[in-house]
């Protein structure tokens, strides 16, 4: 049981000020009988709600997939620059949205955003083998050499270990795919460099066996279907 104001506020009905004026309304209705008192408690997940006569959909969390666009922070707010929370349609915020696996501020491609904790740590901790598969494209070309040393285990100048990489070597021998199941600072972009190599463009592709949906434009987001969320785990 929860208040019906912190439930209504939860499910992006506007600010707790806001709220309580949907409630002064007599806009809200607990099973057919209008609410006005904010600390009204109701379980959502039973009761019915409805709010100016539609029934409420409770979604405990949100799951979202966004095509990150480069030049925007994979933060939560930024008082200077853009965030891919900034970028979220008003149907898809909500309060306590974060990035499940950050990407750096010129990397595209595939981003979770989520407010479910236990869900995001399932996907950025190392111990569960999530792997997380980008496209790079290189100023040389990657030798057999580089990819060696990827599956090994590169080893940063400061003595950071990263975990065994996969990597697969394009036909044009300047670009690569590459899956790490962990998500250090600029760690791809620091692998490459320990190799002698720049990375020119980098985009995630995958999460798990989840892939980019390529109807996704730069900047566009969608919820994720309920299968989709259990592909990230399959290795």
């Amino acid at each position: 049981m929860e208040r019906i104001d912190k439930i209504l506020a939860s499910q992006n009905f506007g600010s707790r000020k806001q709220v309580h004026k949907l409630l002064k309304g007599k806009s809200v209705l607990i099973n057919g009988i209008v609410c006005i008192d904010s600390s009204q408690k109701a379980d959502p997940e039973k009761d019915i709600i409805e709010i100016n006569g539609e029934k409420l959909v409770f979604k405990k969390h949100l799951y979202i997939m966004m095509n990150k666009p480069a030049g925007v922070l994979s933060a939560s707010k930024d008082k200077k620059e853009k965030t891919v929370i900034d970028l979220l349609p008003e149907m898809l915020k909500r309060q306590g949205l974060f990035v499940a696996g950050r990407l750096d501020k010129d990397t595209e491609g595939l981003m979770i955003i989520t407010d479910d904790g236990d869900f995001a740590h399932r996907i950025m901790s190392p111990n569960k083998k999530v792997y997380k598969k980008y496209f790079a494209k290189l100023d040389k070309p990657v030798t057999e050499e580089t990819k060696k040393k990827f599956e090994q285990g590169i080893v940063f100048k400061d003595g950071t270990e990263c975990l065994p990489a996969k990597i697969e070597i394009c036909e044009d021998g300047k670009s690569a795919y590459v899956s790490i199941c962990e998500g250090k600072f600029h760690q791809v972009k620091k692998m490459f460099l320990c190799c002698g190599l720049k990375v020119e463009y980098l985009k995630r592709i995958s999460i798990g066996k989840l892939e980019l949906d390529n109807l996704l434009d730069p900047g566009q987001s969608r919820e994720l279907e309920d299968c989709e969320k259990q592909q990230m785990f399959f290795v």
